[in-house]
């Protein structure tokens, strides 16, 4: 049977990001409920918000989810307490050591899934006591690797030196990439832009319909200094670039982002000023459709790149 299947329990080895300002109740428990894995984004959300979606999903579906927690989180301590006593049973961390809390989690029964950009910290993440990794590629939307090392290079070098389940991410919005990722190695995959393009998803419609219009080359890797994030350009965007050729100090970068600007961008649909986190893979999509029929064209896909490749000889 597929490691991710067993490991989650669920019909399909697909996991949906926990992404900042989209990944809430409405949009995990539809994820869930069609079969793969929904997971909250808690990186956008107060204590007591991450609370009600936890309870809001727990009511929408019956089937297995889990939560996304950034370990840079400021209230870190609070955010893993609610999601002990709410029961949670799937936790993914990212943007941290995952040392810090994968044997509390696990001890309290939850399965821990962090994700990495490298070789190294796959290595780090399993020696943590993980129960899988999803390896990212620098193809991947919003905070990102700095090696920049892409997912069809990242997979096969993360699944030479680890032996515990892996996920793919980074790139893959269809059926025929989540083949291809899976051919390298992979046990499953991760996607995360497709999914913001999505009815369910809590970014505002606006971010949605820019996604939609995206072409290749309209996102790009920035702010490195801080922490490297993939944007759609916009004025923000260019006000970025037009700072870097004055060589700026990190407080000065600092000074430009200031705060909130994701949340302005993708949850209050500001197109100019805020931040819009998005993957390459935005120039493939090109429509807003329900979670259902996300799901639908994914497991297709699949399926025909499947029949094609059976077909093929050399």
């Amino acid at each position: 049977m597929n490691k991710i299947k067993k490991l989650f329990n669920v019909q399909y080895p697909i996991v949906q990001g926990g992404m900042i300002w989209a990944s809430g109740w409405r949009l995990a428990s539809a994820v869930s409920n069609t079969g793969g894995l929904g997971l909250i984004g808690a990186g956008s959300m107060y204590p007591d918000i991450l609370r009600e979606h936890i309870q809001k999903c727990k009511k929408a579906t019956d089937k297995p989810f889990g939560v996304n927690i950034p370990m840079l989180y400021p209230n870190l301590e609070e955010i893993i307490q609610i999601v002990i006593e709410e029961e949670v049973k799937i936790v993914f961390t990212s943007a941290g050591n995952p040392k810090t809390y994968t044997s509390y989690l696990k001890e309290k029964g939850i399965t821990v899934v962090h994700v990495v950009s490298s070789v190294k910290f796959a290595l780090k993440a399993q020696e943590a006591g993980v129960d899988a990794v999803v390896a990212e590629g620098f193809e991947a939307g919003g905070h990102n690797g700095r090696d920049e090392s892409t997912t069809l290079t990242l997979i096969p070098m993360v699944k030479e030196k680890i032996n515990i389940p892996l996920i793919a991410a980074g790139g893959i919005a269809t059926g025929s990439a989540m083949y291809a990722v899976m051919a390298l190695g992979a046990d499953g995959v991760q996607i995360g832009s497709r999914f913001v393009a999505s009815t369910e998803a809590s970014s505002h419609a606006d971010f949605k319909q820019l996604i939609v219009n995206a072409k290749e080359g309209d996102t790009h890797l920035t702010l490195k200094e801080l922490a490297p994030v993939r944007l759609l350009k916009n004025k923000f965007y260019q006000d970025i670039t037009a700072l870097y050729t004055k060589g700026p100090s990190v407080e000065e970068l600092k000074t430009l982002l200031g705060r909130a600007r994701a949340k302005r961008g993708m949850f209050e649909g500001d197109l100019e000023e805020g931040e819009l986190e998005i993957g390459q893979v935005s120039g493939l999509i090109h429509d807003i459709k329900s979670v259902a029929d996300i799901m639908l064209d994914l497991i297709s896909g699949y399926r025909e790149t499947q029949i094609y490749m059976s077909k093929l000889t050399l």
